[in-house]
């Protein structure tokens, strides 16, 4: 069972996602177009889960099943869409995880754009960072061994989140 902690912001985040991302870009070559560092690990200030959240931007999204093996060689368990259609995503860690990887083609740009969109609204509003860190912390003591009711907890602001960010986007 996976537990549900959120910590304060590390300063070594970034790093780990740079290490991570150029371990990436060796396997997927030129297929990878850019690789960015979302969620919450990239709003510097925010409490967070410790996962390193990357969103790879690759050419032909169907090419990235071809190279299942070699990112299992980098510690990643592939999951193909798991949920999402376009999307392929992949976890590091079992049970303690430390990177999860979300790749999209690069004419998805509604999914790229979301989650583009939301990192840079918090990053440019620090009060709304601090709201959202605040109740993470607060659903994970409620729920430190149930993450479904840690997601559930979050996802009316999650929602509100994401549609007041891709307003404040669509503005700039």
């Amino acid at each position: 069972m996976r537990k549900v902690v959120v910590t304060d912001y590390q300063e070594h985040w970034p790093k780990l996602f740079q290490d991570e991302a150029e371990k990436i870009k060796k396997i997927l070559k030129d297929e990878v177009l850019e690789i960015h560092h979302f969620g919450s690990t990239s709003v510097p200030g925010l409490k967070a889960k410790p996962i390193i959240d990357i969103l790879p931007v690759v050419q032909n999204i169907e090419v990235v099943d071809s190279f299942n093996e070699q990112m299992k060689s980098l510690g990643y368990e592939p999951m193909g869409e798991f949920g999402m259609p376009g999307r392929r995503y992949f976890r590091k860690g079992n049970n303690t995880r430390t990177h999860h990887v979300h790749m999209f083609d690069q004419h998805n740009t509604y999914e790229i754009n979301r989650h583009l969109a939301v990192r840079d609204y918090l990053r440019a509003n620090p009060e709304e960072a601090l709201a959202y860190g605040l109740l993470k912390e607060q659903l994970s003591s409620l729920y430190p061994d149930n993450i479904e009711a840690y997601m559930d907890g979050k996802d009316r602001f999650v929602k509100n989140l994401e549609r007041k960010s891709l307003a404040w986007s669509a503005e700039r």
